[in-house]
């Protein structure tokens, strides 16, 4: 299985994401700012850049497993081998302070936020446990540049912490 996260709408505290599975659009994911970080940038520049609880992760691509949350006390999934970061998560969330570099999905958005994300969590979960164990769920973060470069062109550099 394939998720595929297009960054799309970026402010100062936010990014929000169009996501789809298997080639058809899901929703929206909420994700902390977006510093312009990918998995082809050194792990020390990572750190460097990076603003604990107020970076998205960097974009590239990541397995998905589902194991069990201590912090939320449930299953939850988990992507695997996020460079600079740990605990990457998809869970429940409709606010900016609710994601801590983990994605929040929503059936619909708002400026730094997402709407209905029980709804769109419950159904994205259902279908990660459908197929994990007859295959690897994969996901793939892209960020639109277009999108971003006219975002960055209104911003503080990127390695300004903010």
């Amino acid at each position: 299985m394939e998720l595929t996260v297009v960054r799309k709408f970026f402010t100062d505290i936010s990014t929000i994401s169009e996501y789809s599975v298997n080639g058809i659009v899901t929703g929206f994911f909420l994700e902390d700012r977006d510093r312009g970080l990918s998995t082809e940038t050194p792990l020390l520049q990572i750190k460097q850049i990076k603003v604990f609880g107020k970076t998205a992760i960097p974009v590239g691509r990541y397995e998905i497993a589902v194991n069990f949350s201590n912090k939320f006390k449930k299953f939850l999934p988990l992507l695997v081998n996020v460079p600079g970061f740990d605990g990457i998560r998809i869970h429940v969330g409709n606010f900016e302070a609710d994601t801590l570099g983990c994605l929040l999905p929503g059936t619909d958005r708002q400026k730094d936020m997402v709407l209905n994300s029980k709804k769109a969590f419950n159904a994205l979960f259902s279908q990660l446990m459908a197929v994990i164990k007859k295959e690897k769920i994969f996901i793939t973060i892209i960020r639109d540049e277009e999108a971003f470069l006219a975002f960055s062109a209104t911003e503080p550099p990127v390695n300004q912490p903010v």
